[in-house]
């Protein structure tokens, strides 16, 4: 038998079959670092509209997490698809470097009580390493980014711009100093951040307590009585039985109905709706004598139940009738929402009791109780109240409580004097921070779009901004405050740029160690010189002032305005929220055009990562088993709008699919062999039908997966690019094209014009994966035929491929109808190899029985429809003439009838023909092959 393989065009290609990406993602890596790219994309950059994404700062400690990589892989595809989109699109990663985690890990380190100087010098250092290390694995996961010249809080430029912003929001009347109740940690010594609070269970002591009536006449009258027949008393419930010494006021809710109990020694003041489990729970029966609405016992004063003072009635409408009495205590010093009704009513800063020092420890001077440590005095203080009679009941239950997401022990408010920014204190000029806040959330686009409404309620109900911290790492607060008055010095702004100069030159130090007298000579005594430090979401809320006004200059014509910040969904009270404050108080609009909310990554049961479940994916283990590529994805593929379920078989699955596109990839560019676009491609009105229908497919797909990209909808660029790969392409259009690939004349017609297609789609296809396979898309791009640059990132989406002319026969709904019957055909094809019927699907003779429109579409093909529905021979004939043996198909008006074919099989294109032969001289093949190897080759006009 003669070996005709030598006369057909079989694919070839160098580009690997199997990935390798561990191996090969480095060489990549190498690759991009050595030819400059991120520069080269700078440099073409200019003069492009630009997209800003700015960075959101991941704290520089520990090792990053399968979050992190979430993260940085969204904003790379962001990054590169705003690129191909003809953007200049810079991206600056950056680091948040101060607060109490560094200071925490240092302290563990090298000791507690070190010199304030010498802990900060650690603490830089520290960072710096933490900074390096994490660099390292963003970068293995192929993010591209300025990653010589990153942003870090800590940089000196940074730390000085830091100051100069809150020297902005001090000069437009937005910070002032203030006695509030804030998040405090004994352990920490200072304020929390909301973002630094958890929730975890705790045991507490519940304690019901009575306050004596101490007017009784005012409250018989509220009651509708001339006279209290017996003493009266009100009843609070309380989980925080430490703050009872505290205690200055009660609050009721002015629209509810409230009830004077007979229990037969006394009368007991509660909220009607809950006497009875009230009683029950005291182990008492009663009488309601009279009833009253809250408003009615407005002001009317109770004795403390153990100290000599009164604690008058205040309306409140935060009180609930949950749980409790439906009368709360309020602690002013102890509460927000009671600090808020006590200063309502009237109530001064120094009015306010605060027994509780910040080490958690009540002051010496406190009656019964001073000197010992709240949660240890809770107990005593359950045994005053027994012993003069005002206990009702105690018991302990487990409750959902803040703690410190550093030292995960339980915290109070506190009300201390801290530094705020104010939300409604009218400014200089202009609206409230609030207002400016509220205003900027309806500018802002949200995506998802939920997250519009959670940073409005957040903005809305938000108390004041606590912005001071007593810690040694962080940016200071340079203010100078007037012994005597307390007062900010009257040129603090013009103070706070001399400090900022000296910082820029020597960091934060330069603050700590100034001499006072330096900046207000002769007034220098006079002057207290504060040792606060800035809130850590300060320093990453200002980084659109002094990182993309200052250290990088990003931004707009308008101002320091991003284009995009994208995070976690927890940073509408984090992040989000502090840049949205500061952007407004500086300059009346939020920092960003636009916020990306993505979720928090779980197991696939929904389960949250944890080391002690055995669930972590760790990325460094995905790089070095899988690839980056793989992990890239799995975030692509994945709705980042909820939490995204990740496990090593949901990474498995993300590694069947890489494997579809790769190698989807791969048979175009071995099918490319020997092509050259210069002197082999066509234009478009020379190609034959379907190539010019899967150009024209492929431009769809091209608009469909811009305007995906363009909405962050990165899930259905993986699903319509895979899609595209196995139905359009692996199901239809490449399965049919290769038997006239391998078969027609090496630079016939037939064959440049699939070949013209391939490259066209081969340069769609290499563009659309590189945002998110980054690292195969390089790869696919060094072996592509042609002159090309260095890179596909140094190119936009490509623009040569052509639409079907509307006036054509074989439009898009055409080819619709061909690939339904083709699907029809391969399913019926399937079912008879499956019976042993035919061997394989060119042996298959098959009759289609149709009717109607759909007839002549497929009589249009002639002898091309074969081709199609790779058969060796298709005949058709009307609906009626099926006989009973013809199988109905799926679609509508068809029947199909396979049977095997009688005739020889030809030893090169393996087609079973009756002209195999028929030339003596090519006695083994069919005399369409004899015409493309010796004569002028068959003429294909459709297929």
């Amino acid at each position: 038998m003669t070996d005709y393989k030598a006369t057909l065009n079989l694919p070839a290609t160098d580009f690997p079959m199997k990935a390798g990406l561990p191996q090969r993602e480095p060489e990549t890596l190498k690759y991009w670092n050595g030819i400059g790219l991120y520069q080269k994309l700078r440099k073409i950059g200019k003069g492009r509209p630009t997209f800003i994404l700015h960075d959101g700062p991941p704290y520089a400690n520990g090792n990053i997490h399968i979050g992190h990589a979430v993260n940085k892989i969204i904003k790379d595809i962001i990054v590169r698809s705003k690129t191909l989109s003809g953007y200049d699109a810079p991206y600056v990663p950056g680091w948040d470097c101060h607060g109490l985690p560094i200071e925490h890990k240092v302290e563990i380190t090298h000791g507690k009580n070190l010199p304030a100087d010498k802990t900060r010098e650690l603490c830089r250092a520290y960072a710096a390493e933490q900074v390096e290390g994490q660099k390292a694995d963003f970068i293995r996961l192929g993010v591209l980014g300025e990653w010589d010249n990153p942003y870090k809080t800590m940089d000196y430029a940074n730390e000085a711009g830091e100051i100069r912003a809150l020297a902005e929001m001090v000069r437009k009347g937005f910070v002032f100093k203030g006695l509030k109740p804030v998040n405090w940690c004994f352990d920490c010594g200072s304020a929390l951040a909301e973002a630094e609070v958890e929730y975890a269970d705790k045991q507490s002591m519940t304690i019901d307590v009575a306050f004596p009536s101490a007017e009784d006449d005012k409250l018989a009258a509220a009651f509708g009585l001339e006279a209290l027949p017996k003493k009266a008393y009100i009843v609070i419930w309380t989980t925080t039985p430490w703050t009872i010494p505290a205690n200055q006021a009660l609050n009721v809710h002015p629209e509810f109905d409230y009830a004077l109990v007979d229990v037969g020694d006394k009368l007991l003041l509660l909220a009607e709706e809950l006497v009875e489990s009230c009683l029950k729970r005291y182990s008492l029966e009663g009488k309601v004598i009279a009833t009253a609405k809250g408003e009615a016992l407005e002001l009317i004063a109770f004795n403390h139940p153990f100290y000599d003072r009164r604690s008058p009635i205040y309306l409140a409408d935060y009180v609930e009738l949950g749980a409790g009495t439906g009368i709360v205590h309020s602690a002013p010093a102890y509460g927000e929402d009671d600090f808020r009704s006590c200063k309502r009513y009237g109530m001064t800063n120094d009015d306010i009791l605060s027994p509780v020092q910040s080490n958690g420890v009540y002051v010496e001077s406190l009656p019964f109780f001073g000197g010992q440590f709240i949660w240890k005095a809770n107990p005593a203080i359950v045994e005053k109240l027994r012993e003069v009679g005002c206990l009702m009941a105690s018991e302990n239950i487990t409750h959902s409580y803040m703690h410190c997401w550093r030292h995960k022990t339980p915290l109070i408010y506190r009300a201390t004097a801290q530094w705020f920014v104010g939300m409604d204190k009218q400014p200089v000029e202009g609206g409230t921070l609030r207002e400016r806040a509220l205003a900027g959330i309806e500018q802002t686009q949200f995506v998802p779009a939920w997250g519009q409404a959670r940073l409005h309620g957040m903005i809305a109900g938000r108390p004041d901004w606590c912005i001071s911290r007593q810690r040694t790492w962080g940016v200071p607060i340079p203010f100078f405050l007037h012994k005597e008055s307390g007062e900010l010095h009257p040129r603090t702004v013009e103070l706070m740029e001399e400090v900022a100069q000296r910082v820029e030159q020597a960091g934060i130090e330069a603050w700590f160690k100034l001499d006072a007298a330096e900046l207000l000579g002769n007034e220098a005594a006079q002057y207290e010189k504060i040792a606060d430090t800035l809130d850590v979401w300060f320093d990453s809320g200002t980084t659109h002032w002094h990182v993309l006004r200052g250290s990088h200059q990003l931004g707009h014509d308008q101002g320091p305005v991003a284009d995009l910040y994208l995070e976690g969904s927890d940073q509408h009270r984090g992040w989000f929220h502090s840049s949205l404050l500061t952007g407004c108080a500086i300059d009346d609009h939020p920092p960003y055009k636009a916020l990306l909310t993505h979720g928090f990554t779980v197991d696939e049961n929904g389960r949250k990562m944890s080391k002690s479940l055995g669930n972590v994916i760790a990325p460094q283990q995905v790089t070095d088993t899988l690839g980056a590529d793989i992990l890239r994805l799995w975030v692509s593929a994945t709705d980042y709008s909820g939490e995204m379920a990740v496990s090593q078989q949901i990474l498995q699955r993300s590694a069947d699919s890489y494997r579809r596109i790769r190698n989807t990839a791969r048979f175009l560019l071995s099918n490319l062999n020997g092509f050259d676009p210069e002197r082999h491609l066509l234009a478009s009105e020379d190609m034959i039908a379907i190539d010019r229908w899967a150009v024209d497919r492929a431009l769809l797909l091209q608009h469909e997966l811009e305007e995906a990209y363009n909405e962050y909808r990165f899930w259905n660029v993986y699903q319509k690019v895979h899609n595209f790969c196995v139905h359009e392409l692996g199901g239809f259009y490449l399965d049919i094209i290769k038997d006239r690939q391998y078969t027609t004349g090496t630079d016939s017609r037939a064959r440049r014009s699939c070949q013209t297609a391939m490259f066209h789609i081969a340069e769609a296809l290499v563009r659309w994966i590189a945002p998110i396979l980054a690292f195969t898309a390089e790869e696919i791009w060094q072996y592509l035929p042609g002159k090309r640059n260095e890179s596909v990132m140094l190119n936009t989406w490509y623009d040569q491929l052509t639409e079907l002319p509307a006036d054509t026969e074989l439009d898009r709904a055409f080819w619709d109808q061909v690939m339904a019957v083709k699907a029809a055909v391969n399913k019926e094809l399937e079912n008879q190899r499956n019976a042993k019927t035919i061997g394989g699907n060119l042996q298959a003779e098959i009759t289609l029985f149709v009717d109607g429109p759909l007839s002549a579409v497929l009589k249009k093909l002639g002898e091309d429809l074969r081709f199609i529905l790779i058969t060796s021979r298709v005949e058709v004939a009307t609906f009626d003439e099926a006989p009973d043996e013809a199988v109905e198909s799926e679609v509508a008006g068809l029947k199909l009838l396979v049977r095997k074919s009688g005739s020889t099989k030809c030893a090169r294109c393996w087609h079973h023909r009756d002209d195999v032969g028929v030339d003596p001289n090519h006695p083994e093949i069919c005399g369409r092959c004899v015409s493309n190897v010796f004569g002028n080759g068959e003429v294909r006009r459709y297929a």
